[in-house]
């Protein structure tokens, strides 16, 4: 081999090394999305998804940082971040109130019959008023929602009925609606912090509580109660937002990838919640629980004057009409 050619094959060697070392080109944009749950949380595996689909869709151009476990920060603080400019993304919901009047639609007792009439609800007339309402108030773009699982109450005697919550010693969230609308089914409300809960019911001082079978497992409720009562009084969903500031930083065909992302990653959260609530009534079963069907129609007309009188009278008729569909 000529000395030409050893040199020639040497500088060859090199390009190709610095080809294979050298790092994938950065991203023209970073985004930043925060949010409460865990990293097992199906809203974490969700904004896991976008984010994927996103960087796939844009060829690399926008990528996503994920940050779960409120690192970086609280859903206030998020929100708030958000106006401002420095972050670009959360998953909230009735949060969103303090802004946008109809955002307390997302979670209204005995308002959404099934998960069938609650899409109906978040993908139509009224859904589009509410992220109108959100982004002109709020000044952040919800671009899809999640499902929440319903909440059901739990005891250690079967509740079939508004008349078998007589004298029902039940903890609630510190939330004027929710304390309302069990006195008027006739239970004995009482706000407690969560981690109070379990210690409450070992010794106790509370009868019930009411909570999403998520929560029912794993705060080991299922080693104090005995029943899950079916009355999913609260049907719910949360928004994936997106900063209107970093909204208007995109180009419109960045934009529309965004929303393909957060198409295919409302429709992957589905599925994953789907097979989790599943899931849940297997190993709650398995736990020693029973699942007791409600009237639920009973419990909705008893509730209804104390979700009416609760609601601000923005939305009061929207309230109204929802509960007599």
């Amino acid at each position: 081999m000529t000395m030409m050619n050893r040199f020639g094959k040497t500088l060859l060697t090199l390009a190709m090394s610095a080809i294979i070392v050298s790092p994938a080109a950065a991203a023209d944009m970073t985004l930043k999305l925060g949010h409460l749950a865990n990293e097992d949380n199906i809203w974490n595996k969700a904004a896991l998804k976008f984010a994927d689909e996103l960087k796939s869709l844009t060829n690399g151009k926008i990528e996503v940082q994920v940050f779960p476990n409120e690192s970086l920060g609280k859903e206030m603080d998020l929100v708030n971040g958000m106006q401002l400019g420095t972050v670009d993304m959360t998953i909230t919901g009735e949060s969103l109130q303090n802004w946008a009047p109809m955002a307390a639609l997302l979670a209204v007792p005995y308002a959404y019959k099934s998960i069938e009439h609650m899409d109906a609800v978040a993908s139509g007339e009224i859904g589009e008023q509410i992220k109108a309402q959100i982004i002109e108030k709020a000044k952040i773009r919800p671009i899809a929602y999640f499902a929440r699982g319903p909440r059901n109450l739990t005891s250690n005697r079967p509740i079939t009925s508004p008349a078998d919550l007589d004298g029902l010693k039940l903890r609630v969230p510190n939330v004027p609606l929710f304390v309302d609308v069990w006195k008027s089914l006739g239970a004995k409300p009482t706000p407690m912090a969560f981690s109070e809960v379990f210690t409450s019911l070992q010794n106790g001082t509370i009868d019930a509580q009411e909570n999403p079978l998520a929560l029912i497992k794993s705060a080991s409720f299922f080693e104090v109660q005995k029943y899950i009562n079916k009355t999913e009084h609260v049907r719910s969903w949360i928004y994936l937002t997106l900063s209107e500031l970093t909204w208007a930083k995109l180009s419109a065909d960045d934009q529309k990838a965004v929303m393909e992302a957060a198409a295919r990653a409302q429709k992957y959260e589905r599925e994953l919640f789907i097979a989790d609530e599943q899931q849940l009534v297997g190993e709650l079963t398995e736990k020693g629980m029973t699942f007791v069907e409600v009237d639920g129609k009973a419990f909705a007309e008893k509730a209804k004057d104390a979700v009416l009188a609760n609601v601000k009278p923005e939305i009061r008729p929207i309230v109204e009409n929802l509960f007599n569909q």
